[in-house]
């Protein structure tokens, strides 16, 4: 880039003294106090001239051409280095990326020394601050819900049970699965972080009222994060059912959606070593648990 600017001012200030002292009117620097060319220019150029050889006007022409092109040559010399030199600040540019929020890095995709294509995703950036759920609802329970309304959830860390907050309802329900795509905001120092379990309950409007069971929150027991219960066959051995809870009756009591019905035998606070056929001590066996 200095080379080019440098011969760009050297052929500017040439291209000027041709201006101001043309080479064709010059005496050059002969010895002999410059005789030879003094000679040359008050004689033998005169002469010429008058003989019909040479023209002074012609040469100054091409002379000014000649320095002018010179000019235009470093000008464009220039402006390549400065494309050059811009392509370089832009790959310099691209090699740093900006994250436009706070957050943390969750994933990385490539590794240093992988060949990669433009558009390739490189790493993966969340914003841990504030956790949102992403949920697929069923269309006809989304009547039931409004952009900031509440709804229950808990959460796949020690049974966390809060209130997370309606922040948008896709316009468009999944063809296939007849679903809607709804985001809830959680509550700021809610724990978790992306990528875990979820549940969220929401009200069924169209439904008509029915009576639910409600069990003992001791009696569920959790196989990852599928709740379950155990029951009472009419041989007063235990079975394992798996169910879907819905919202807390009380401090003690939860309700349950799906899974078993009125008149099954809960097992309230199951021992831990329970499994499908064990047996209770008889004297022990419930009659029945509120359903």
């Amino acid at each position: 880039m200095a080379n080019a600017e440098s011969s760009l001012r050297n052929a500017r200030v040439q291209y000027n003294r041709e201006l101001i002292s043309p080479r064709t009117e010059s005496t050059g620097s002969m010895p002999g106090m410059g005789m030879p060319s003094l000679f040359d220019n008050l004689f033998t150029r005169n002469v010429g001239n008058a003989m019909g050889y040479g023209n002074p006007d012609v040469e100054r022409h091409a002379d000014l051409y000649s320095s002018g092109s010179q000019v235009k040559n470093a000008e464009s010399a220039v402006l390549k280095s400065r494309s050059a030199l811009e392509e370089l600040d832009a790959r310099l540019r691209d090699a740093r990326a900006i994250a436009p929020f706070d957050g943390k890095l969750v994933r990385k995709m490539v590794e240093e020394g992988d060949t990669v294509q433009p558009g390739t995703p490189l790493l993966k950036f969340a914003h841990t601050q504030y956790l949102r759920i992403r949920a697929e609802i069923p269309a006809r329970l989304i009547f039931g819900l409004s952009k900031g309304s509440l709804v229950d959830v808990k959460l796949d860390i020690n049974n966390t049970y809060t209130k997370a907050k309606v922040a948008q309802i896709y316009p468009v329900a999944d063809q296939q699965k007849h679903t809607v795509t709804v985001k809830f905001d959680l509550p700021e120092g809610t724990p978790g972080g992306p990528g875990l379990y979820a549940e969220v309950t929401i009200n069924d409007t169209t439904a008509s009222r029915k009576p639910v069971p409600v069990i003992p929150k001791d009696a569920v027991l959790y196989r990852g994060s599928l709740p379950s219960v155990y029951i009472l066959d009419k041989d007063n051995k235990a079975k394992m059912k798996l169910v879907r809870l819905g919202s807390d009756y009380d401090e003690l009591r939860v309700t349950v959606l799906s899974g078993i019905k009125e008149g099954d035998r809960i097992i309230s606070a199951p021992p831990k070593t329970i499994k499908s056929g064990w047996t209770p001590d008889i004297q022990n066996i419930p009659s029945g648990e509120d359903s």
